[in-house]
């Protein structure tokens, strides 16, 4: 139910479809966000149930039972399409860069606090140093409602302590757009390791200026064999290494090629004090694929070429003996269990040594790939990225979409799971198999107080989809026909006949609309012919019994009269 902020009244009770009178009432009080039910979610076993599909837009209404949403859904994208692929598929690459955001502010007034994974350091000026790569700035009104939440880069200056109470329009925190610092979180005196000028580092002379700075070198560039990388470690006024609280590992901070190195050998440096700058700009420029082939390979669910690395679980990173060409990047967990990655030295890393890292955080730049992204992060966040990516497309090009037709095709996209603990079932382990069919299969197994099989959701393209559904009548008619029909002649399949497709080949009336209502009438008439069937079968059997004498015959008649 949706209670009203202030006074705790419900004002929509759930399951009430949400309309624009609605909505305009749940505003006018204040309500921001309402968790509402989602053609992902639907635990109809076959199709969707009309409460999470909502409205049909075609009529204003809750949706007909039998409307053909998928048919619409694939409409709905497809139609828009025949206006994208006459367009450039390139939108330029600098784009992208153009709009770099340098802070952040409030939209709402409220009151300032931060999320768990937040860290910050306070520099020697007195300010706070963000010094985690998701830290995150919500802001609660006074009944403690989340009415904004913020992402912060790593590096950036927090404007705001925890707790304190803000106007609209106040800078919450700023940062340096066109450059990533390297961050130290420690105290100490700066001892370098490997920064040998020409070797490691170049000197490089601003023209304007005449200042002179250090920068990072490609090892590939220089003549030694040896790969070696240039570091900073921290010492104390004794001379003795700084170690991380708590472990007996020495303070060390790495700087990646292309860096500016910003401090001396030896000079003091303070917390949130700024080691050394990657120039942003050295980041690649990726040509952004616009158009239907952007659309076609999120549906396809492809891997991008390039892809970027996600955080396979939550911990601190490390960095293992590199091997040639590659980096060995560690994230080691709080119990101590290690997952190592190991990715090529030309890619950008966005992690740095000790720093800690939640689970599907990306450490490794590049293009998400929606694998990683379900294994990860799970479907909402999964349908989420696919949902905002398609829309992207056609915004693009000023078309409007409504999300539920996206998600309605992310859901045939995720129909299949893998099974990874059999249980007592008789599947086998690694086997793909319809949600709908594992869950009846778990639901009898609970029944019978078995164990039931766990799975793990797998994330089909369109095409892959399609192909292995359970009609193969329907997969058939779609693509690679040979193959379809000896697989399912070899297996002795049975069609059900449960789609739009089969029952057109087929040539029944189709399971939707009008049709919907002849199948279940079909379905109950079926059901009654064989309960008069056996009164039939059991008055003849009487009969022949002698136990009726006479009066069995009427009564058949009677019935088949009745019927």
């Amino acid at each position: 139910d949706v209670l009203h902020p202030e006074t705790r009244a419900v004002m929509v009770s759930a399951a009430t479809m949400l309309d624009e009178d609605l909505i305009d009432e749940l505003e006018a009080a204040g309500v921001d966000e309402v968790k509402v039910r989602t053609a992902l979610n639907c635990a109809t076993r076959f199709g969707l149930c009309a409460k999470c599909y909502g409205r049909d837009l075609g009529r204003g209404g809750l949706v007909n039972v039998g409307e053909a949403v998928g048919v619409i859904a694939a409409q709905s994208i497809g139609e828009p399409g025949t206006q994208l692929t006459m367009r450039t598929f390139h939108i330029g690459g600098a784009a992208s860069r153009a709009a770099v955001a340098s802070s952040v502010d409030a939209k709402s007034s409220g009151s300032v606090g931060f999320n768990t994974t937040m860290r910050y350091v306070t520099n020697s000026k007195g300010e706070l140093v963000v010094i985690s790569r998701s830290g995150e700035i919500v802001i609660h009104d006074e009944h403690g409602r989340e009415r904004e939440r913020h992402k912060v880069p790593y590096g950036a200056i927090l404007a705001v302590k925890a707790d304190q109470t803000i106007k609209a329009g106040a800078i919450l925190a700023n940062w340096d757009p066109l450059t990533r610092p390297i961050i130290t979180e420690f105290a100490g005196k700066v001892k370098f390791e490997n920064v040998e000028e020409g070797l490691t580092v170049a000197k490089q002379v601003d023209e304007v200026t005449g200042l002179s700075t250090l920068v990072v070198i490609d090892p590939k560039r220089r003549g030694s064999a040896k790969v070696v990388r240039p570091q900073v470690k921290l010492v104390d006024p004794a001379g003795n290494e700084v170690k991380i609280p708590g472990t007996d590992h020495s303070v060390t901070i790495a700087f990646q090629v292309g860096s500016l190195v910003q401090v001396r050998d030896g000079q003091d440096v303070g917390p949130g004090e700024v080691l050394a700058r990657i120039p942003v700009e050295g980041q690649k420029t990726r040509d952004i694929t616009g158009g239907l082939p952007r659309v076609a390979e999120l549906f396809e669910a492809r891997s991008p070429k390039d892809k970027g690395v996600l955080a396979e679980m939550t911990g601190t990173v490390s960095f293992g003996k590199e091997t040639k060409g590659k980096i060995r990047l560690q994230i080691t967990d709080p119990e101590g269990g290690v997952h190592e990655e190991l990715v090529p030295k030309e890619k950008n890393i966005l992690v740095h040594e000790g720093q800690v890292v939640n689970k599907g955080e990306s450490v490794v730049d590049g293009p998400a790939d929606p694998q990683d992204i379900l294994r990860l992060l799970g479907m909402e966040e999964l349908a989420r990225y696919i949902v905002d990516e398609v829309q992207d497309v056609y915004r693009l090009q000023g078309v409007k979409i409504n999300d539920k037709h996206i998600e309605v095709i992310v859901r045939q996209m995720l129909r299949r799971v893998i099974i990874e603990n059999v249980g007592e079932s008789d599947y086998i382990a690694g086997e793909q198999v319809e949600r709908s069919e594992i869950l009846d299969t778990n639901d009898r197994l609970r029944s019978e107080s078995k164990i039931p099989a766990t799975y793990s959701n797998l994330l089909l393209g369109i095409t892959k989809a399609s192909l292995s559904t359970d009609s193969f009548i329907s997969a058939a008619s779609f693509q690679e026909t040979t193959r379809v029909l000896t697989e399912a002649a070899i297996m002795g399949k049975r069609d059900e006949l449960r789609g739009l497709k089969e029952n057109v080949i087929v040539g029944r009336l189709i399971p939707a609309g009008t049709g919907m209502a002849y199948h279940k009438a079909r379905k109950a008439k079926d059901e009654m012919d064989d309960a008069e069937r056996r009164a039939i079968a059991d008055a003849e059997a009487a009969e022949l019994a002698g136990v009726t004498e006479g009066g069995a015959s009427e009564t058949n008649e009677g019935t088949t009269a009745a019927e």
